[in-house]
């Protein structure tokens, strides 16, 4: 490498390295579709000398391979991009090379032989894995089945019930819904950490529960460190061992939410009415409008994540589950796709904001300033 690339390099390490330095949750996309590696910042008072800095989720892996349901002559895809991670194994080197990078910073001189050291025992740095539907594109056994037994599965109920069927997973826990006026801390269910919780958000008008929501919620805000603590395990597999965890914080929590299909804006009510208050940093939702025919919609799309992030008011907007895939089967003769733009979306809502009155037109007659990513394979983002 000469003197140049050299001095890019060590530019680019620097600049990731102050990134890191904010402490703030990092979001990966693994694939070009809706896989998706969640990093939240372990409060301070949870990370003790040598531990590592951040709690990892896994969201809907497929990395490799095809995803049928029902059966192949009924519906069978491929993704047409290469994943940007082939195996978990490629999980846990993301992840590992994120805690080197943090823990220099945290340990100084000589701390990247010594982060080394505190996670080259470890078979997987994944803490938890989420899974949002039961269909094969978001529980994909072949991909599912690598991960670590011991990796605690927070699921649906019915992709709980199929995951407990392969009798691989130690631990599986079925996601519960967060309602009205909800106190998130009653979500955290074991062997989850108590500043972290996973549950899921649906509508009443969807008995199948397609269009629902991860609903991923963390405090870890320096303050609660100064609250009155107990004990509580930590929830790493190779462990921290007991951690000093604060009692019932008073301030707000942080949440993403991760919807592949879209939820109805309408089924938004209980982060407006959450208490202690949710404040939402990440809204995932994708842009294409898909549905069968026209007699039923599939992915929700751009239109409908507009009236949802005028309510969430998310800090950023990051599309999912918007890869056109390879494959065919009967079903894909009757699938259509129309492929949105933020500024179609944008464009057509002011449009209708000047003929009638619309829910988006109640939401007053300027637009807030939408960060909206549109995350490629392989691409990570601190979401500051």
């Amino acid at each position: 490498m000469d003197a140049p690339s050299r001095q890019l390099n060590l530019e680019i390490r620097d600049a990731v390295v102050k990134a890191l330095a904010t402490r703030r949750p990092i979001l990966h996309h693994l694939n070009a579709d809706t896989s998706w590696l969640l990093q939240v910042p372990r409060p301070a008072h949870a990370v003790k000398h040598g531990s590592r800095i951040y709690f990892n989720i896994l969201i809907d892996p497929w990395f490799v391979g095809g995803q049928s349901d029902v059966a192949k002559w009924f519906s069978q895809q491929f993704h047409a991009t290469q994943s940007a991670v082939q195996n978990m194994a490629d999980v846990d080197a993301m992840a590992r090379h994120v805690e080197l990078l943090a823990g220099g910073l945290r340990l100084g001189t000589g701390s990247k032989a010594h982060a080394a050291t505190a996670t080259a025992h470890m078979e997987t740095l994944v803490d938890a894995v989420a899974i949002s539907h039961e269909f094969t594109d978001h529980c994909h056994k072949q991909t599912l089945l690598g991960v670590h037994r011991d990796v605690p599965v927070f699921a649906t109920e019915q992709a709980a019930s199929l995951i407990s069927g392969w009798n691989h997973f130690r631990t599986v826990v079925t996601t519960p819904t967060f309602t009205d006026e909800a106190d998130w801390h009653h979500y955290s269910l074991a062997p989850l950490p108590s500043w972290l919780s996973i549950s899921r958000l649906t509508s009443s008008q969807d008995a199948l529960f397609y269009h629902s929501a991860l609903l991923i919620t963390f405090a870890t805000h320096p303050l609660l460190a100064s609250a009155t603590p107990k004990k509580r395990s930590s929830l790493s597999i190779y462990g921290d061992g007991t951690e000093d965890v604060a009692s019932t914080p008073p301030e707000p929590a942080e949440c993403v939410i991760y919807t592949p299909h879209g939820i109805p804006h309408t089924a938004l009510t209980p982060i407006a009415t959450a208490d202690p208050p949710l404040h939402t940093l990440a809204f995932l939702h994708g842009l294409h409008h898909v549905s069968i025919s026209s007699a039923k919609q599939l992915n929700l799309g751009a239109k409908n994540g507009l009236l949802a992030q005028r309510i969430l008011k998310a800090k950023y907007w990051v599309a999912t589950h918007d890869e056109v895939k390879k494959g065919g089967g009967f079903i894909s003769w009757w699938l259509r796709r129309k492929a949105w733009t933020l500024e179609d979306a944008l464009r057509e809502a002011k449009a209708d904001m000047a003929t009638q009155d619309t829910p988006l037109s109640r939401h007053g007659d300027e637009f807030e300033d939408v960060r909206f990513q549109d995350m490629a394979s392989g691409e990570s983002r601190v979401l500051e």
